[in-house]
This record gives C-alpha cells, structure tokens and sequence, in this order.
C-alpha cells in the first residue's frame, strides 16, 4: 500500500467552493466525518464532488454504496453533466443484470451479514488503498446489526481499520435520530436539512454541529442543489483584518439633494430611505448609483419590488438611462424573485458584487422585499445587520428602501423599526397644496458630518430629479396632516 500519510494539518478540498470556505480550506485529512441529513438534502451529491476533488488531484478515491446501484449512481452524475472517472463504485451485497449474471464489483460479497459485510468492506479498502472514501450510508450496517452493542462494536472496528491508513472518509447518515455512538467517533459532524415553504421553492441548509481541532464557521448556511453539483452560500462573517478603508464623501449630482444632507453620504455607511408608495424613495436612492457610474465606480442595485425593464424605463424617463452603464459594466441590475432566493444565497450575491466587482454603492430597493425572504423577521434583522457591518468595513455605501404602509395621512408607518440600523435616514412623505399632491423630503438623522433639518420640497420632472426650497408655509408636513400658514399669493402653483 501506498504511504498516504498526510502531514499533521493537512486538509482536503471537498470540491465545493462555499463549504471549503466555512471549513477554512477543506477537511482535515486522515479523519472521519460524518454528513448527516434526510432523503433528498444531498448527501450522495455532496460525496460524489468530494470523490471527484480528489481524482483530479490524482488520488486514489473510493465509493462503497449500499443502497444504490452502480447505475443509479451514474445516473446521478450525469444529471449534473458529470464523467465519474477515476471513481472507483463499490456496491456491497450482490446486483444482477438482465441476464441473470451477477455484476461484478470490487467487493464480491452475496450475503446481507454483518460480519462478512463488514469483512468485505475491510479487505475492499485494504486492497484499494483509497486516499479518499465515501461510505453511503452508515445506516445500513446500524440496520444490519441486531443489537446496539453490536452495532457499537462494528463502529469501533471500521474507525481502529481506518485509522493507520490515513484515509479521509466521509460517511453518510440518513437516519431520523441522533446516532450518539457514531457522533462520538467522527471527527466532524455535518448536518443537512430541506424545508418546503408555504409558497417558493425548496430551501436546503447545513451547518457544522462538531469539527475537532478546527476554527470553522458556524451557523446556517444556504445551499442548492443544481446541475453541476452543491452551491453553498455561507454566511457573512466579520473581516477581522482590513486594508485601508475609502473614506470620503460621495455625492448625488443633485445639488438640492447633497445640501440638504451637508455634502453629500459617507464611503462606509448605511442610509435608510424612508416612505410611502409613490413618494420617490427608489428615485433618490437611483440617483447615487447613476453618480457612482458616471464617476467610473461599480454600483449593484437589486430591486425585489420592481422587474428590471420597469425599473429602467422609470430611472430613463427621470434623467437617468442606465442602460449605457449596465452595458459597460458598471452598474449591475438584478431582479429578485423572494420565492426562489434563499437569505444567504443573497448576501452572497452582494459580496460577490462588492469583493469580486468592486462596487462602491449598494443599493437594496426593498427592504420591506427582502423581509419576505425570511420567514424568522429577528434572524433577518440580524442578518441585515451583519451585511451593513461588512459593507462598511469595505467603505461601501448602503442605500437602504424601506417602503411604509399607507398612502397619506397619519396611519404611515413601516412593517417594524429598522431605523437603529442605518447612519442615515432620509424621510419621504406626500402633502397637499393648493388641489395637488406633492412630495416632501427630510433628514431625520445623520451619524456622520452636519445636515439640513429643514422640510424640503422633492420635486420629480420628465428628465430630472432635484430637492427645491425649504417647505416654510406649511405647518404638519411630516405628520400628514399639513397645514398652510402662509400668505394665499404665496401657495405654491
């Protein structure tokens, strides 16, 4: 047998992109692990990339199946465009073709006993020597075994077998309960659930219950099943190194907007943009991304509440056509369909925006959208949270919508309180004058530099978007019940 020792260390890719990055890089080699999880999560999925990591890095990897066939499981791997070779499929108990005959696999075993199962399984491994093996599923031999202590002591033979051998195994577990004897002896627990939502598609995730000697990254983690294999999307995590973080004042283009706010908003900070439908909260907001453009800085917008080609052909008939942009790269646009997006799988979405397109400004439209996202309202605010963390440590502006209930009137008000989560928040209301409904724009706060506490008029043209004169002869304006205390000659026309 070859020496596979690994170095004291070491770890093994999986082959799927997201899951090295919670494990740091892989799993550590030469050990057990365990992936557990019901019908449908995507245990033989996850085994099959994992094998096929490891036959391309040149080593020796082994499948041992006990409930499929070696078909069924090419079958699999051709649904996700795959070619299994240097994947060596072990079936243990005997197959038949059509003929009668039985197949031939590595392991020639005919019988459904424990002992010589396991005895087959040994002497498969021994003459293999795999670097990498996939077991699937573990709970076979639990059935197989007539008692727990049985059972037990099988467990303790196959990990004693394995251990001078210095194999990365992983074993899969579809059973209902906590398996205590086998969660002792892994060396990592890996655990996946799917849930079906009320409307939408399925959503799967996993998390890591135990990985011994391993600073990993806890938490839930997102993940879909799609052709080509596993994509997870782990969870944000705080940078705890940074370079030197963009600073500085970013501007709108319009001059009404940028005194109202003292200059402009801060590189690295959120601003919530607050109203009713109607008001113009997405107008505004669009106004620093087509800036960040026209500047030759990467803007994302993701818009839950609008499709694509509406949201281009209102932001074109204001003054803004960010059709030349998106064609240049610098502005991204995407549509998200809440039913089929899962919470992480869309931050991963603005990190990639940020890390790997570098945008500058960040623009959710909306907020309110992206709730429906997450059934669990608190782990979303949590989760929102960690994403402003992330982008204000990477001098990202922010630019939050948060659409209110009601049109006009006292009984505005948003779906829950979010305002503690923004540096900035930009309030947006309508108000009567003189037979006709106009707008009202405000800053309510500012955490960093000075700004206008005056009532401003917002003022949407064919063409244009701007911030007129302070609002000086009403009285009530952000309450929604304004009242004129001016001069008659003086109403506005």
């Amino acid at each position: 047998m070859a020496d596979t020792s690994p170095e004291d260390g070491e770890k093994a890719p999986t082959g799927i992109g997201g899951l090295d990055d919670i494990l740091g890089g892989g799993l550590p080699r030469g050990e057990m692990h365990l992936v557990r999880g019901g019908a449908g999560t995507g245990k033989t999925t996850m085994g099959l990339q994992f094998l096929m990591d490891g036959a391309a890095r040149g080593e020796t990897v082994l499948f041992v199946t006990f409930s499929q066939t070696e078909s069924a499981l090419r079958k699999i791997a051709a649904s996700h465009g795959w070619r299994l070779d240097g994947v060596e499929i072990s079936q243990l108990g005997g197959t038949y073709n059509r003929n009668g005959a039985e197949e031939q696999t590595i392991f020639h075993t005919n019988v459904v006993e424990l002992g010589e199962t396991m005895s087959e399984l040994m002497s498969g491994i021994e003459r293999i020597a795999p670097r990498r093996i996939v077991i699937d599923a573990i709970s076979q031999i639990r059935y197989l075994a007539d008692t727990p202590l049985r059972y037990h002591r099988q467990l303790l033979a196959l990990r004693d077998f394995l251990a001078p051998r210095r194999a990365t195994v992983l074993v899969t577990d579809s059973g209902d309960g906590l398996d205590t004897a086998l969660e002792e002896l892994v060396h990592g627990t890996l655990v996946l659930d799917r849930n079906s939502p009320d409307y939408g598609d399925v959503r799967r995730r996993m998390h890591l219950t135990k990985m011994r000697g391993l600073d990993f990254h806890g938490g839930n983690h997102n993940f879909r099943i799609r052709t080509g294999g596993l994509d997870v999307f782990p969870c944000l995590e705080p940078r705890t190194e940074m370079g030197d973080k963009p600073d500085g004042v970013i501007e709108s283009g319009a001059d009404g907007l940028d005194g109202l706010l003292g200059g402009g908003l801060e590189s690295g900070t959120a601003c919530m943009v607050v109203g009713a439908t109607g008001t113009g909260k997405t107008s505004v907001a669009t106004l620093y991304a087509h800036a960040a453009a026209k500047r030759g800085d990467h803007a994302a917008i993701f818009t839950f509440d609008e499709r694509k080609e509406t949201f281009l052909m209102r932001s074109e008939g204001l003054g803004m056509d960010l059709r030349p942009q998106i064609d240049a790269g610098l502005i991204s646009l995407r549509a998200i369909r809440t039913a089929e997006m899962a919470p992480t799988e869309f931050t991963d979405l603005v990190r990639a925006a940020v890390e790997e397109d570098g945008a500058k400004v960040v623009m959710i439209d909306s907020l309110t959208g992206y709730f429906h996202s997450m059934p669990q309202e608190e782990a979303l605010i949590t989760q929102m949270h960690d994403l402003l963390y992330f982008l204000g440590q990477l001098g990202v502006l922010s630019l939050l919508i948060v659409n209110q209930h009601g049109m006009v009137g006292e009984r505005v008000h948003g779906p829950m309180e979010v305002s503690y989560l923004a540096d900035t928040v930009i309030l947006l209301r309508h108000f009567e004058a003189a037979g006709s409904v106009r707008k009202a724009i405000s800053v309510l706060k500012k955490r960093h530099g000075p700004h206008e506490t005056t009532i401003r008029e917002l003022l949407l043209a064919p063409g244009s978007v701007d911030v007129g004169d302070p609002i000086t002869d009403f009285t009530g304006v952000l309450s929604g019940r304004p009242e004129f205390i001016g001069q008659a000659s003086d109403l506005p026309t």
